[in-house]
């Protein structure tokens, strides 16, 4: 990435920061009475436009659909101003593999290739000219002939290790763990190749808490240790090799959460004893993290720490709204939803 490039992305990055959403402006949307209100109410935020295009009646899913073609018009936009980036591209790579996710899972669920087709936005495949992986799999009859369309893919053999870790055990959620193995692959081998310390603690943290999250879902579900092996990337300095494996070789999500007491995440331990209580708050508390982690980049002006920053920012902000638009539609509290959602203290 040239000298100019990264300058002029960092300063874009710092204007797309004042125009993120504030608590307050959550607030008012959660406050919406139904849906039309909702959009009525975004309609007067950066979101103004992006509405405009959802579909009526407006349903929350059409809501999503929209602002997330709108994100990764953002990240898209963000990448190309940037000049090629390895880590940026890994990122990017989180759309295709979404569409990915919910195809496969969709099939196993014996979902209609119309009802699959509803929970997508292929928005990002079309920006990148790779439409066809997503169209190879949702034409599948079922989630046999999916995984075997999408095996001369580069994500062929991730996809097929999913499916089969399905078939063994019958959980639906190994399919995001794996699918997401994906991106985390792609972002680490990215890593290797910048010796820029703020943007490694931003990535590091990212391949830390799917390593982690990993691990501690492994257990959860009764995974052995050959299964949770196979789903980790490879390690950083900050949650090294063996750790993990100290983790893995526990007899509970507990025990493995334990291990974590001398480390940098010592404070993110939940203390319920519930292990499924435990999994949610231990994975939220990392969600915390890697948010605040996106808003410390923005100390150092003119670096490409702020540019992955606000990529991941402005996901956050649209899993916010996303959240908003499903609590809206059935009905959930304004102060429920509120405290569901990922803000920073300054937010």
């Amino acid at each position: 990435m040239s000298r100019a490039k990264n300058v002029y992305a960092s300063v874009k990055s710092y204007s797309q920061r004042g125009k993120l959403l504030r608590r307050e402006d959550y607030q008012t949307l959660a406050e919406s009475r139904n849906l039309d209100e909702l959009v009525t109410r975004m309609r007067n935020t950066i979101y103004e436009k992006v509405v405009s295009d959802a579909p009526k009646p407006y349903t929350a899913r059409g809501i999503e659909s929209v602002i997330r073609g709108h994100l990764a018009f953002l990240h898209y936009n963000t990448s190309r101003t940037a000049g090629k980036s390895p880590i940026l591209d890994a990122y990017y790579m989180r759309f295709i593999v979404s569409n990915l996710k919910a195809i496969l899972k969709g099939k196993a669920l014996g979902k209609t290739q119309e009802e699959i087709e509803s929970h997508l936005n292929l928005r990002a495949e079309e920006l990148m000219k790779q439409r066809d992986i997503v169209v190879k799999a949702l034409v599948a009859k079922d989630l046999e002939e999916a995984v075997a369309n999408l095996g001369p893919t580069r994500f062929g053999e991730d996809i097929a290790r999913a499916a089969t870790a399905y078939g063994d055990g019958g959980n639906i959620q190994v399919f995001d763990t794996y699918f997401d193995k994906i991106v985390y692959q792609h972002l680490g081998r990215a890593r290797r190749h910048t010796w820029d310390m703020s943007v490694t603690k931003i990535v590091d943290l990212d391949i830390d808490a799917y390593n982690l999250l990993g691990v501690i879902r492994g257990k959860f579900w009764g995974l052995d240790e050959a299964r949770m092996e196979d789903l980790l990337v490879t390690p950083t300095a900050s949650a090294p090799r063996d750790l993990l494996s100290r983790m893995m070789a526990t007899e509970t999500v507990r025990d493995a959460l334990n291990e974590l007491s001398g480390t940098k995440y010592k404070s993110l331990v939940p203390q319920t004893e519930n292990e499924m209580d435990a999994v949610a708050e231990f994975e939220r508390a990392l969600e915390r993290e890697t948010y605040a982690a996106s808003l410390r980049s923005f100390t150092k002006m003119f670096g490409f720490a702020t540019i992955i920053g606000i990529t991941k920012l402005t996901a956050y902000e649209i899993g916010n709204l996303s959240a908003i638009a499903f609590a809206v539609e059935q009905g959930i509290p304004p102060k429920t939803v509120m405290s569901k959602l990922v803000l920073g203290a300054e937010a």
